[in-house]
């Protein structure tokens, strides 16, 4: 990732989109501090692959039936353990 200041990025704006269009990334600063993210547009499929194929496997996970929202309190607290 490059980083460029909104300075330069309005001195080299045509080159900067350029590279962010062949996929560069900047970090965006003022002052040396960060302002945003120049990122190219891409669907966030191609940005986070699929950790595998096919659907969830929900199949295997317990189910829990609840009532009352004491209910709802000891099974969040179950789940969590020892923190």
């Amino acid at each position: 990732m490059k980083s460029i200041s909104v300075g330069e990025l309005s001195r080299n704006l045509s080159a900067v989109i350029a590279e962010v269009e062949a996929g560069e990334v900047y970090e965006l600063t003022r002052h040396h501090h960060r302002v945003g993210y120049i990122v190219p547009a891409v669907s966030s499929t191609q940005i986070i692959p699929r950790a595998v194929e096919g659907g969830a496997e929900a199949s295997s996970i317990a189910r829990h039936e609840l009532g009352t929202a004491g209910a709802v309190e000891e099974l969040i607290n179950s789940d969590k353990g020892e923190w």
